[in-house]
This record gives structure tokens, C-alpha cells and sequence, in this order.
């Protein structure tokens, strides 16, 4: 706990002034006033997290974070949960989706097993941080103790302050744990007044019948554990998963460091929700990548009052958002430094 207490005293509002001058610099460059949108903003956001009003290109690492569910025994998802440990080899191996478009976006790539409910094999790419060997069932208790929780967001934490000793500027946040849009939807839906029909979608692809079920086993969890509002750490532990609390970590130790931090899709969206409830400052950090398929993504960033750039009908997850969202970051970044001002290219700036 001291570890997050920690970090969470450490967050404070990105730095306005800069943030504005940066948009000042953006203005004088050789376009119209905002023509540039999104890349504009994220530019800004950018200068006002670093504290630069020309920050540097960033080293990049995507943090997926592994954990299985105990709820998979109610028949919520479409897949085994055996599956968790063999993506997981799978990524090791290099085959994954996120392993191409990192690989694409020139990021390093960090496997964090925060509870796996297997042993897994040493790897390079591998963090070992297992808290337990996956949750509890939710639908008959807490998924976690309060003290697992805690100690899977630590281990989050660790994850991203290693990284940005190593020189990490930029994180993006992905998962792997069958079960966990279900974790997800039961967070989101909490906090967005317990409309579970709303929030809920069909995971790794749920039939009709397998999705009405899964609503039923979500309404069955909130009722059943019956969380605290204004205790994040209560309904983390009681509707979520490890790899929940670990992508929250990463967030946290991220605005702790003035790092900024991609949100991926929609369980990504539901760790951020822990996070920003835990430290609401921790939501100037966050970039949110892209809008999945999944209902209740829509919702939980609204919540959270990020815009996604991006709209690619995905619903994958493990961090394939924000790997595909890293060169936009990245050319935001560029047209700051390398585009000429009016005044450089000798190019009238026309009437105020």
C-alpha cells in the first residue's frame, strides 16, 4: 500500500502554461488555426504532460498485462480459459497481433504475468509478478482480496517505473485474460449506475443466448458484492482482475512520472477508471487510442472525458489500439518540431 500511496501523492495537473504555449507555436506554424485537429491537441497534451514546449520524440513500450477470471465457470466467454496461457506463449513467440503492430510501431513490447492461473516459462520478454493464480469467481464474491489488489496495482507500478528508468517516454496499456470483458462491463457499469444491458457486449464473439447469460451473471456480481462507490480499490477488487489492477498501476506510476499513457480499448478503459478514481489528476496522462466495438467503451471514456482518435471497428484488445496510435503521437510530435512558422517561410499569415 505504500507504494501506491506513494504514487498517488506524486500526481499533480499537467503543467497549463506549457500546454498552452505549445498551442501558440502550433498556431504560428503554416496552416489555418486548427486544421491540423487531433494531431493538434495531442501535440499540446503532450507539451503540457513533459513540461516541453517541443517535447522529444519518446521511447515507446506497450505493457500487456496477463491475468485470468474465476468467472470464465460461469460460461461467460466463447473461449477456455486455457487459452490465456497459450496467447501468452504466443506473444513470446512473436505471433500475436500485438506483437506486429508494436513491431510496426517501433515499440518494445513487456509481457507482465500478473495472474495467470498457470505456471509459465522464463522469457526475456517475460515479467513475473503473478499475485495469484487468477480471481475468484465474482459472481459468488469478491473476485480479490483488498490486499491483491493492491498488490497487482504495485505490481503495475513497478512495471512502469523500470521502464522509465530505462528511458521509456511514451506506455501503452493492453491485456490478455479470457473473462475479462466481463470483469470489465461489471466496473463500467457500476460506475455508470448499473445499466449492465447498456455496458455489455459480446467479448470474444458470444452468441445471442451465451450474451443474455453473460448480463445475468453481471447483474448476479454487482448484487452478490455490492461495492463501495467512493472506495476504487473495493470495487476493483470485487468486480475486477489482476491484469485490471496491473494496466491501473501503469497509468498511475505514469502521470507520477509526467509520462504520458495510451489507453487501449475497452478493459483498458475500465483500469483507467480505477485509476482516475483513485487520482482523478491521472487522466490528464491519458490519450485514448481508439473507440472499440464493445458498448461499454463508449461509456467509460466519457467518464473519463477522452476522446478517441482513432475508429477501426476493433475489439482485440491486448494494446493493438495504442500501438496504432503511437505514429500518431509520434507525428504530432514531428509537425511541432519540424513544420516552418509563417514568418520562417516567408508565407503571409492573413487577417487575425
Amino acid at each position: 500500500m505504500e507504494k501506491l500511496q506513494q504514487t498517488l501523492e506524486r500526481i499533480a495537473p499537467l503543467d497549463s502554461e506549457v500546454q498552452k504555449q505549445c498551442q501558440e507555436h502550433i498556431d504560428n506554424l503554416t496552416k489555418p488555426p486548427g486544421s491540423l485537429g487531433v494531431l493538434e491537441h495531442i501535440a499540446a497534451k503532450i507539451a503540457g504532460i513533459t513540461g516541453e514546449v517541443k517535447p522529444v520524440l519518446p521511447k515507446k513500450t506497450c505493457v500487456l498485462m496477463a491475468g485470468d477470471h474465476g468467472v470464465v465457470a460461469e460460461g461467460v466467454s466463447a473461449f477456455p480459459q486455457e487459452v490465456t496461457p497459450q496467447m501468452i506463449l504466443n506473444f513470446l513467440s512473436g505471433g500475436a497481433a500485438m506483437n506486429v503492430l508494436a513491431r510496426h510501431a517501433g515499440a518494445e513490447l513487456v509481457v507482465v504475468d500478473v495472474g495467470v492461473a498457470a505456471d509459465l516459462p522464463d522469457h526475456p520478454v517475460l515479467r513475473k509478478m503473478k499475485v495469484a493464480y487468477g480471481t475468484a469467481n465474482m459472481a459468488k464474491g469478491p473476485a480479490m482480496t483488498r490486499q491483491q489488489a493492491i498488490a497487482a496495482i504495485e505490481a503495475g507500478i513497478t512495471v512502469a517505473e523500470d521502464a522509465i528508468a530505462g528511458g521509456t517516454g511514451l506506455f501503452g496499456t493492453g491485456e490478455m485474460g479470457i473473462g475479462n470483458t466481463t470483469a470489465s462491463t461489471a466496473i463500467t457499469a457500476f460506475y455508470c449506475g448499473g445499466n449492465v444491458k447498456a455496458a455489455c457486449g459480446r467479448g470474444t464473439g458470444v452468441d445471442d443466448e451465451r450474451l443474455r447469460h453473460k448480463i445475468r451473471v453481471i447483474e448476479t456480481a454487482l448484487e452478490v458484492n455490492r461495492p463501495e462507490p467512493d472506495d476504487a480499490i473495493d470495487v476493483l477488487a470485487k468486480l475486477g482482475g489482476l491484469e485490471i489492477a496491473g494496466m491501473a498501476g501503469v497509468m498511475l506510476a505514469a502521470a507520477a512520472n509526467r509520462v504520458p499513457v495510451l489507453v487501449d480499448g475497452f478493459i483498458s478503459s475500465a483500469a483507467a477508471l480505477i485509476a482516475a478514481k483513485l487520482n482523478p489528476d491521472v487522466t490528464d496522462y491519458m490519450l485514448a487510442s481508439h473507440l472499440s466495438e464493445e458498448p461499454g467503451h463508449a461509456a467509460a471514456l466519457q467518464l473519463l472525458g477522452l476522446k478517441p482518435f482513432l475508429q477501426m471497428n476493433m475489439r482485440l484488445g491486448e494494446g493493438t489500439g495504442t500501438a496504432l496510435a503511437i505514429p500518431m503521437v509520434e507525428a504530432a510530435i514531428k509537425i511541432v518540431h519540424e513544420m516552418a512558422s509563417f514568418a520562417d517561410a516567408g508565407v503571409s499569415k492573413g487577417e487575425e
